[in-house]
């Protein structure tokens, strides 16, 4: 039997070319750019493994597979007109460009990051993803906003940027700032002193909040004219809040009651931006008044719900993953409930 005839040429897997690009690291401090140890270069690879970095003094040079070294010097360009409007970035910056770059609709990334909202201490307060940019410009162009997302989104943060901002514009006369005092596992009655000393611990993060957003000097004086108010949903009832931005913190531990009675607290020249996590409701039995008002209230003319989820977390990466994992466990548990109740069936009933 003759052998195969051997094929006169053999096909190569096609390569991809290569490219090289080079990048001036100019109208920026070389090194708060590049950060510690070059930590910016470590980010732009492991957002783009397939491209060799390569910075020396104000020179950057990009190297690898043509699509991903053009793709990569996009992103480069982004970030550095990010740091030329704001300051230092951060490996989350380069994160939400990358993925902004990679979409490629819309306002360029430096656009829509690089707007800050206020200055603390020399420190540009901005949104860092596009979600938490599109919840911000809903708190300028509506009267109730509901920012509903995960554990690090910025929900409250951003809202309370926004507020100290109004009060420096003028634009209102107080700051008001709530929450529900209901937490996991815990009851106000088995706290130990006062009331003040019982209700402190549910207020803590909005002290911090505003510590955060002004001079420590000037909190106090604030809180003391009562320009800045701080204090539990229940003590709103029965009040009129007008040239006031109110912000509801936690506000899926409010009951539909509570919630229906924050919001006609609305008066005039207010704006209310509420706050919260309907994944992580601790009231006992009753229902969550952010998870029914949604449901209400959604298309009401000069009313938004801004979504955050969790590309939109600005906390530690693993938190994105640990909210990702949890609901990709919730989404299980619901599909194997709905399959267990649909195998029970009446002896002789066939399967539908």
């Amino acid at each position: 039997m003759d052998p195969e005839p051997t094929p006169a040429t053999q096909e190569t897997p096609a390569t991809a070319p290569e490219l090289q690009r080079t990048v001036l690291l100019t109208g920026v401090d070389l090194a708060s750019f590049l950060g510690h140890r070059d930590q910016l270069i470590a980010d732009l690879e492991s957002q783009h493994p397939a491209v060799a970095f390569h910075a020396r003094d104000e020179v950057l040079n990009l190297r690898g597979p043509a699509d991903a070294v053009i793709a990569a010097e996009q992103v480069v360009l982004e970030v550095l007109e990010l740091a030329r409007r704001s300051g230092p970035v951060s490996r989350l910056d380069v994160r939400e460009v990358t993925r902004m770059v990679h979409d490629g609709n819309g306002p360029t990334a430096a656009q829509v990051l690089s707007a800050p909202i206020l200055t603390v201490r020399g420190t540009a307060v901005r949104p860092q993803t596009r979600g938490q940019r599109a919840y911000v410009d809903a708190i300028d162009t509506h009267t109730i906003v509901f920012g509903i997302g995960p554990a690090g989104t910025g929900k409250t943060y951003l809202a309370m940027a926004k507020a100290v901002q109004a009060l420096q514009r003028r634009e209102v006369s107080k700051i008001i700032l709530t929450r529900p005092a209901v937490e996991a596992g815990e009851r106000l009655g088995y706290l130990p002193g006062t009331l003040e000393d019982k209700i402190d611990p549910y207020l803590r993060p909005l002290f911090d909040a505003v510590g955060s957003m002004m001079d420590p000097e000037i909190v106090p004086k604030l809180l003391a004219s009562g320009t800045i108010e701080v204090a539990p949903l229940a003590y709103m009832r029965g009040r009129t809040l007008n040239e006031s931005f109110v912000i509801l913190d936690e506000a899926q531990n409010t009951t539909p009651e509570q919630m229906k009675m924050f919001l006609t607290r609305l008066g005039y020249g207010s704006k209310m931006v509420v706050t919260g996590d309907v994944t992580q409701v601790d009231l006992p039995l009753a229902a969550s008044g952010l998870r029914v008002v949604s449901r209400i209230l959604r298309g009401v003319e000069d009313i938004h719900f801004a979504e955050l989820d969790s590309d939109d977390i600005v906390r530690h990466s693993l938190v994105g993953r640990i909210v990702d994992a949890y609901q990709t466990y919730s989404d299980t548990e619901r599909a194997g409930n709905a399959g267990h109740s649909g195998r029970h069936q009446t002896p002789g009933e066939s399967p539908q």
